[in-house]
């Protein structure tokens, strides 16, 4: 099993940057992918940017704001967010996947302003 705790959420205005820090526990040996998802209200939950097997993907709309850094073999994943538009309000969930299993976090909430 994989334990998965996200922080870093919170309000912040448009224009402004957030860090989130992602940080499992548990099995942690394995994990061969980590990445941030998001989910806005009435919205389906939606990819950021994921970490897997060397490589980094992004979702269309936060390429060039966005970038997920960590250590998949450590267990530690952070999405650093700048130029932040109110269209980026979510809940946002760290994702690991361990064995072909994927493990979720219950999120952390950024709110932007506008």
């Amino acid at each position: 099993q994989v334990q998965l705790v996200e922080s870093g959420g919170g309000l912040v205005q448009a224009g402004g940057s957030l860090r989130l820090s992602c940080a499992a526990s548990g099995s942690v040996f394995g994990i061969n992918a980590m990445g941030w998802y998001r989910q806005a209200p009435g919205e389906q939950r939606e990819l950021v940017a994921i970490r897997s097997g060397g490589r980094t993907d992004y979702a269309d709309s936060v390429k060039g704001r966005f970038t997920i850094s960590g250590d998949n073999a450590k267990g530690t994943v952070y999405l650093q967010m700048n130029s932040l538009k109110p269209e980026d309000t979510a809940v946002y969930y760290c994702k690991a996947t361990r064995l072909l299993m994927d493990y979720w976090g219950k999120g952390t909430l950024v709110t932007v302003s506008s």
